[in-house]
C-alpha cells in the first residue's frame, strides 16, 4: 500500500507532498471553542440538580462541618458532575449527532474536538476526587469517584447502547450526590442517606421513559435501545406506572420514619398523588401526540425539586446554618 494518498498535494516544482492516508487538514489542530462551549460540556442543567440534591444531603446529615469544607464538598461534587457530562459527550458524539435533541452539543457540532472533551473530562475528574479526598474525607471522595466511573463507563459506554434497562441501572449515578453530601459531613452512610438515594433512583425511570416515548424517533435513529423502541409504548407506559407506584411511598417514607415534620409529609403526599394521576394518564394514553408523557416529564422535575426543597427547609436549612456558623 502506498504511503501517498490519492489526494496528495503538489509542491514547488511539481514535487508531490506526502501525507498519511486518511489525513484531514485541521484534524490535529486545536479547535476554536469558546468558554461557553466548555461550559456546555459540563451539562449545567444536570449539574445544578446534582449540586442541589448534594446540598440537601449535606444539610440534613447529623454532625458538623466547617464552612470551607462544606463549600469544597459542593464544589467538588459540581466539578465531578461536569466531568461526567464531558466524558459522556466525548463518547456519545456519534449518536448525539443523529438526534435532534443533542446534535448541537459542542462535540458533534464540531466546536470542541473529541480529544479536548476527553482531556477536559479526565482532568476535572481527577481534580474533583483528589481535592475532595484531601480537603474533606476519603469516603465522600470514593463515592464521587465511583459515581463518575459509573456514569462515564458503566452507563455511557456499556448500558446505554446495550440494554433497554439502561435508565434503570444507570439512574444510580444520578442518585449518589445526596449520599456524597451526607458522607462529607458524617464520613459514613446511613439508612436516611440510602433513602435519599432510593427516591432519585426510582424517580429516574418514569421521568426518562416519559421523555423516551415522545422522543422515540430520535433514539431509534441513533440506535439507542430505549425501552419504547425495544418493548413498545404499551409496555413502557406500564413500567412508568409501576415505578411511580414504588416511588411515591418512598417519597413519603422520610415522614413516616420520623425524619421530617408533617409539612414534608403533606407535600410528599400531594405531589405523589399528582405523580400517580399523571402516570395513570400515561398508561391510558393512546394518542400519537403523547401529551400525557410530556406532562409527566415536566411534573416529575417539579416533584423531585419540591420534595428536596421542603426537606431542606424542614430538616436541614436551619441546622446547616447553625453548623457552619458554629
Amino acid at each position: 500500500m502506498s504511503l501517498i494518498s490519492e489526494g496528495a498535494n503538489v509542491g514547488p516544482g511539481g514535487a508531490r507532498l506526502i501525507q498519511p492516508t486518511g489525513y484531514e487538514p485541521g484534524l490535529y489542530e486545536p479547535s476554536n471553542a469558546e468558554v461557553g462551549d466548555y461550559i456546555a460540556l459540563l451539562k449545567p442543567r444536570v449539574m445544578s440538580l446534582v449540586v442541589f440534591t448534594a446540598l440537601v444531603g449535606l444539610a440534613v446529615a447529623p454532625g458538623s462541618i466547617h464552612p470551607f469544607e462544606a463549600f469544597t464538598a459542593l464544589l467538588c461534587i459540581a466539578v465531578g458532575a461536569g466531568a461526567s457530562g464531558a466524558l459522556n459527550m466525548w463518547f456519545d458524539a456519534d449518536i448525539d449527532a443523529l438526534m435532534t435533541r443533542t446534535q448541537r452539543r459542542p462535540v458533534p457540532s464540531g466546536r470542541v474536538r473529541p480529544g479536548e472533551a476527553l482531556g477536559f473530562g479526565l482532568t476535572l475528574s481527577v481534580f474533583a476526587v483528589v481535592v475532595l479526598g484531601l480537603m474533606v474525607n476519603l469516603l465522600s471522595a470514593a463515592l464521587l469517584a465511583f459515581t463518575i466511573f459509573f456514569y462515564a463507563v458503566i452507563y455511557t459506554m456499556w448500558l446505554k447502547r446495550s440494554t433497554p434497562q439502561n435508565i434503570v441501572i444507570g439512574g444510580a449515578a444520578g442518585a449518589f450526590p445526596p449520599m456524597i453530601g451526607w458522607a462529607a459531613v458524617t464520613g459514613s452512610v446511613s439508612l436516611e442517606s440510602l433513602l435519599l438515594f432510593a427516591i432519585i433512583f426510582f424517580w429516574t425511570p418514569p421521568h426518562f421513559w416519559a421523555l423516551a416515548i415522545y422522543k422515540k424517533s430520535d433514539y431509534g435513529r441513533a440506535g439507542v435501545p430505549m425501552l419504547p423502541n425495544v418493548a413498545g409504548d404499551a409496555h413502557t407506559r406500564l413500567q412508568i406506572l409501576l415505578y411511580t407506584l414504588i416511588l411515591v411511598p418512598l417519597g413519603v417514607a422520610p415522614w413516616l420514619l420520623g425524619y421530617t415534620s408533617v409539612l414534608y409529609g403533606a407535600v410528599a403526599l400531594a405531589m405523589g398523588a399528582g405523580m400517580v394521576l399523571l402516570a395513570v394518564q400515561v398508561y391510558r394514553e393512546a394518542s400519537p401526540a403523547d401529551r400525557a408523557c410530556r406532562h409527566l416529564f415536566a411534573f416529575s422535575i417539579l416533584y423531585l425539586f419540591l420534595l428536596y426543597a421542603v426537606l431542606l427547609v424542614d430538616r436541614g436549612w436551619g441546622g446547616l446554618i447553625a453548623r457552619v456558623a458554629a
